[in-house]
């Protein structure tokens, strides 16, 4: 992969809930996408195709999109390359049988000081926003669960912390307790003092989570005064779109970039 710019090649990192792809050619990402977790035989699938244009449809679900009758195809030698990460032992098994597979490992990425059970995505997005922005670097994931990992000037791990996500603290809420119920993120920041359960439920969780990543910032500022934040994940832009409400001066010095594990992926090899 390293030795050519037009070889066409794909990155996966499995997630918690969910798989993240991305379409590269070369060192360029023309797409990136999210699919369901998938059976075997699917991955049986994948092993066979030799072109993005003949990717089964529950890995590519968007290929009338990128492909007309008259597009080219884009080959390289079958099947496709692939560079995985995954935090979901389970899933790496069974993708450990694609033939044309590089499964990235924590140690490949070139943070100091990382412990043995630092997530290889928390690493991956780290190193890509520092390739990019520069170090320090703070990386604030919006996942399922919601991550902090930062790294100082002389790119070594400083640490982080982990809590859950907005969509894990209310499904908690409805999913644990007998009254509660099911409540969808809104697209605005919600009155702080609500006066239904619903709105009670959003206020708590979101006006919480936003206190807790103003303290985690603010923190990481006065440690690095020039460090940068950037922020990431399925969450990112809810989140950037209530701390602009909440927290102005504070969103606009945030970097917002749905890929920077696919980044951290590619600087390993190119």
């Amino acid at each position: 992969m390293r030795d050519s710019q037009q070889t066409t090649w794909l990155g996966l990192m499995i997630g918690n809930s969910r798989l993240h792809w991305a379409w590269f050619t070369g060192e360029r990402l023309i797409h990136a996408w999210d699919t369901d977790y998938l059976p075997a035989n699917i991955v049986q699938q994948l092993s066979e195709s030799q072109t993005l244009h003949n990717l089964p449809p529950e890995i590519f679900p968007l290929n009338e999109k990128f492909f007309s009758p008259s597009s080219p195809s884009s080959s390289s030698s079958p099947p496709l390359p692939l560079l995985l990460a995954s935090v979901v032992p389970s899933q790496t098994a069974l993708w450990q049988t694609y033939p044309n597979v590089r499964i990235l490992t924590l140690d490949q990425v070139p943070i100091k000081g990382m412990y043995s059970t630092l997530g290889i995505d928390r690493a991956l997005a780290l190193w890509g926003a520092a390739q990019t922005w520069g170090f320090p670097m703070l990386v604030i994931d919006a996942g399922t669960a919601l991550t902090f990992t930062g790294a100082d000037a002389n790119h070594y791990l400083v640490g982080g912390a982990i809590l859950p996500g907005l969509g894990l603290q209310l499904a908690t809420l409805s999913g644990r307790t007998g009254q509660l119920p099911t409540v969808e993120l809104p697209q605005q920041l919600p009155h702080r003092y609500a006066l239904n359960t619903q709105q009670a439920m959003q206020s708590g969780v979101i006006y919480t989570l936003l206190a807790g990543i103003k303290d985690f910032i603010e923190a990481w500022w006065r440690e690095f005064p020039q460090g940068n934040v950037a922020i990431t994940g399925g969450d990112r832009t809810l989140l950037v779109k209530y701390m602009q409400s909440q927290f102005p001066e504070i969103a606009a010095r945030l970097s917002v970039e749905q890929n920077l594990i696919f980044w951290g992926m590619r600087s390993l090899f190119f």
